[in-house]
């Protein structure tokens, strides 16, 4: 599309705009009717232990929503000349699970507790029990009932609760609204239904009726919409808020918020049945969409659901990218210690590309990147740690591919869940994440770690935000019975090409050496958080 066309559909309104809450930036994607990036904005921003809860701050998200809008008006006014006025549709996504709590004057009770807290062990357990199907910590629902397990004071007041994507959409919206793969990660989806399981919410009410609460869980859950739904339309308070310098006109209509892995999905083709794909950011999960339900309840699986209310496989590790992080910024401080300039691109391809010198199995070292508590293996509490023998051959490039193969360790045990134990079939996973922006590496490490070929799409990089936006198209663009499925088979991935990666002997045989020494070192990991208590320097 030439600049006149862009600028024409700018004026028109025939854009969707699709903002995304991730867990180190907020990043805002305004596309065309092509579904190619018209101008983006982001804000980077960073979780907080607080009171023993990982949280953001109401200020933070508030900030971080008009930051990443503006920085996006401003490149469309920069490279057009345009001021936007009108969007043709919009969407809210962020970070799934987690907890939101407010009473009946909006006010927040307690501060948003994220899926990253580890603090609702025995809620989990019991919910499971009591529904025969998995409730992971994460979940809202487990969030709520801990609170009622510890008696928490705000408990009574709760008119309603919600993820953060549904937050965003109810403050600019007026609505309580959540898209069906969100809900999924608050409370278990009958798929039939479309909807809340009923059995199940009877079940809580039941499980909670002596407290004598003033609510029933389904009133102080947001309403279920699905993909290819309008879930309401941009407030003149909304519209206020999102543009501060007010260009933005009111009624714009809104999808359904989403979950970053509904926008994953989105974002790599991944709806159909047989298909699955791997998001790797702070945390990493793979999510595969199911052919039928499986045979026994696994605490490492997740159920979830597709934008359109598909049943999904999912397993979601706390922790991926942060450790790596924290140890390219310790070798970029050496760098410029030297006295060198340093490009953090740069140095990403470097490190990471050393990975493929490395021995098969990383050469004896160990580490374990949990800087938070990691369900899968079972530790509720993280410390990153790194561990070797006098043996292991200690060098830069085991040690890059050890912190490589470790980010998918946990992620590895669920999935094998899936693959071995269930049978699942994968066709084939389609991966997206910051660390595939360093070709070859990340693709042959995951195709190790999951023993199933890997693509990545020229679109990988795009991410949630883009994603989201595909999702805000889809409600305004799609043929009367057109599916999710379809439209983005036929309209938006038609002409995108994917690189597949198979898995390597060399890489496979290697993973599986290390994995079964990530297995036996779990010891070592859950000493080091039974013995490092908060004021271990002292």
């Amino acid at each position: 599309m030439n600049q006149s066309s862009i600028k024409q559909a700018i004026t028109k309104g025939e854009t969707s705009l699709g903002i995304e809450f991730g867990s180190t930036r907020i990043k805002a994607v305004l596309i065309d009717d092509r579904f190619e990036t018209i101008a983006s904005g982001s804000y980077e921003w960073e979780n907080r232990l607080e009171d023993g809860f990982w949280t953001y701050s109401l200020v933070d998200i508030i900030t971080g929503l008009q930051e990443a809008y503006s920085e996006m008006k401003q490149e469309v006014e920069r490279n057009y000349g345009i001021t936007i006025r009108t969007i043709g549709s919009i969407g809210f996504s962020a970070m799934m699970h987690g907890y939101m709590a407010f009473d009946s004057t909006g006010e927040l009770l307690v501060p948003f507790r994220t899926w990253r807290n580890a603090t609702t062990g025995a809620a989990a357990r019991e919910l499971t029990d009591t529904f025969q199907f998995n409730i992971p910590e994460r979940w809202s629902i487990a969030h709520l009932y801990q609170a009622i397990l510890n008696e928490e004071k705000h408990v009574p007041r709760i008119d309603f609760i919600t993820t953060l994507a549904g937050f965003i959409h109810w403050l600019l919206t007026g609505n309580k609204a959540i898209g069906i793969g969100d809900a999924s990660g608050m409370f278990p989806i009958d798929e039939a239904a479309q909807d809340y399981n009923e059995r199940m919410l009877k079940q809580f009410d039941e499980l909670i009726a002596a407290k004598g609460y003033p609510w029933k869980l389904k009133d102080i859950l947001p309403k279920v919409y699905s993909a290819g739904e309008q879930a309401g339309e941009l407030s003149e308070a909304g519209a206020k808020l999102l543009d501060v310098s007010q260009n933005l006109q009111p009624g714009i209509p809104l999808c359904p918020p989403e979950g970053d892995a509904g926008t994953g999905m989105v974002a790599t083709n991944s709806v159909r049945k047989r298909t699955g794909n791997v998001s790797v950011g702070t945390s990493v999960f793979a999510m595969i969409v199911l052919e039928k339900e499986l045979s026994k309840v696994y605490p490492e699986i997740d159920l979830v659901t597709t934008p359109n209310g598909s049943p999904v496989g999912m397993v979601h590790a706390n922790n991926c990218s942060s450790d790596i992080n924290a140890w390219i910024g310790l070798f970029r401080e050496f760098y410029e210690a030297m006295g060198q300039k340093a490009d953090t691109n740069q140095i990403f391809s470097v490190m990471l590309n050393k990975a493929l010198e490395a021995d098969p199995d990383g050469g004896g070292l160990l580490s374990y990147g949990y800087f938070s508590g990691e369900n899968i293996t079972g530790l509720d509490k993280g410390r990153p740690l790194f561990v070797r023998s006098p043996e292991s051959n200690f060098n830069l490039a085991n040690f890059m591919r050890t912190h490589l193969f470790t980010a998918f360790g946990a992620l590895n045990i669920g999935m094998d869940i899936l693959t071995k134990e269930e049978n699942v079939a994968i066709d084939n996973i389609l991966a997206h994440g910051g660390l595939f922006k360093t070709p070859v590496v990340g693709q042959k490490i995951v195709a190790a770690a999951l023993n199933v070929p890997v693509s990545v799409m020229a679109t990988a990089g795009e991410g949630g935000a883009w994603g989201m936006a595909i999702l805000a198209s889809y409600m305004s663009n799609k043929d009367q019975q057109e599916s999710l499925e379809d439209f983005l088979d036929t309209k938006v991935f038609k002409d995108v090409e994917a690189q597949e990666m198979y898995p390597d002997g060399f890489d496979v045989k290697g993973f599986e050496v290390f994995i079964e020494r990530y297995k036996k070192g779990l010891a070592i990991e859950q000493a080091a958080v039974d013995h490092l208590v908060e004021n271990w320097r002292d």
